[in-house]
């Protein structure tokens, strides 16, 4: 009798779980309830949290953040995005979420980039898309967010394009940062650059690839001096730069880095159907100075400096940033390998990541006293 009544208990359940008719798909249907599940999973449920999802004006234009932790008593934690225009917003569902019960993860979609970009006029905007209006931009950032949490210091993370701005935050203002993260980290971008296109055409020989070979050979001299590389080469050798797994370890490309900007709960059709616009509009207008920039003059700083290099990154070289960090003076200093990672580190080692910012990172806050009790 316990047999059958077990029997039936479990058809029960399996046919409350099934669709109403056999022939019914699952969920998700299309892209409004995918992103209702993902938003439901990590919605912030704990006492003490905080998940805005807003307006800010900064720099004279409303600019959008998310902030998002399990304890606003928490240090907080501003992410830096790369491109310019590839903005961390739209993908932090997937790798952000551990930071956020340790610390309050902020996440801004900076100027001319993301649903920032779609909140302005792009014409009205233009003129102001300069490295020096962007890092305004960043101090007014960091200086709303100490002055919205009443905290004396935060945490920057700088990755790729954002760690240019990153490491100069670290540099003017050090007394506003508990610690500077970069990711893919920016030293000698036209080095960089020339390692990056040696490595490719490396590749390119070893796999006997003849077309490649041509593009990558007609390039020659490529990034001589220090002279900004003119846009469509540097597309031509990221192309199959990429392709190698330079980006992203072994595999082609951020495609699926790209693919799952479509799943943000942050982000409305509209915002998803004009990233790439925004994407387009900053690297226009920022990407050509930003392959000039020789970060290797900086050789003392007054915060703690973390990095976390990805040891296949040659979209920006981390070997080239490992050899300046050997050079640079700071309270505090360490680097950190991620062996099966290359540009995008956050999403290629997650679990690394998180534990990296836990065990090394937080403990700076947790001995200014900036925690939750």
């Amino acid at each position: 009798m316990k047999t059958l009544i077990s029997s039936l208990l479990s058809i029960a359940i399996a046919a409350l779980s099934m669709p109403a008719s056999a022939s019914e798909a699952p969920a998700p249907h299309d892209r409004a309830e995918a992103v209702g599940i993902i938003a439901d999973m990590r919605r912030v449920v704990a006492d003490d949290g905080v998940e805005r999802l807003e307006k800010v004006r900064i720099g004279g234009i409303d600019q959008w953040v998310s902030i998002r932790g399990s304890d606003r008593r928490n240090p907080v934690l501003l992410m830096l995005h790369g491109g310019p225009g590839w903005v961390a917003m739209p993908t932090s569902w997937y790798f952000q979420r551990g930071w956020e019960e340790y610390f309050t993860v902020v996440q801004w979609d900076q100027r001319g980039a993301g649903k920032t970009y779609a909140a302005n006029d792009p014409e009205k905007v233009a003129p102001t898309m300069t490295r020096e209006r962007m890092l305004a931009d960043a101090e007014e950032m960091v200086a709303w967010l100490r002055k919205e949490f009443g905290k004396e210091k935060i945490f920057v993370l700088g990755h790729s394009w954002g760690s240019y701005l990153g490491l100069e935050l670290a540099q003017r203002r050090p007394e506003w940062l508990h610690a500077y993260i970069g990711i893919g980290q920016i030293s000698n971008a036209p080095e960089s650059e020339r390692r990056g296109w040696a490595w490719t055409l490396q590749q390119a020989q070893r796999d006997g690839n003849a077309q490649a070979i041509a593009e990558l050979e007609a390039l020659a001299p490529y990034a001589q001096g220090s002279a900004a590389v003119a846009l469509d080469s540097l597309f031509k050798q990221r192309k199959w730069l990429n392709h190698y797994g330079g980006m992203v370890h072994n595999r082609s490309g951020g495609d699926a880095e790209a693919a799952a900007i479509k799943l943000s709960p942050e982000y409305s059709d509209l915002d998803v159907a004009g990233v790439w616009k925004g994407n387009d509009f900053s690297m226009q207008h920022l990407l050509a100075d930003v392959l000039t920039l020789d970060m290797t003059t900086v050789r003392k700083l007054d915060t703690p400096l973390f990095l976390f290099l990805g040891r296949h990154d040659h979209n920006v070289s981390s070997a080239l940033a490992a050899e300046w960090f050997e050079t640079v003076k700071a309270p505090q200093k360490r680097l950190v390998w991620f062996e099966q990672s290359a540009h995008e580190v956050m999403n290629e080692e997650p679990g690394k990541t998180l534990v990296t910012l836990v065990q090394r990172v937080r403990p700076i806050a947790e001995r200014a006293g900036d925690v939750a009790p």
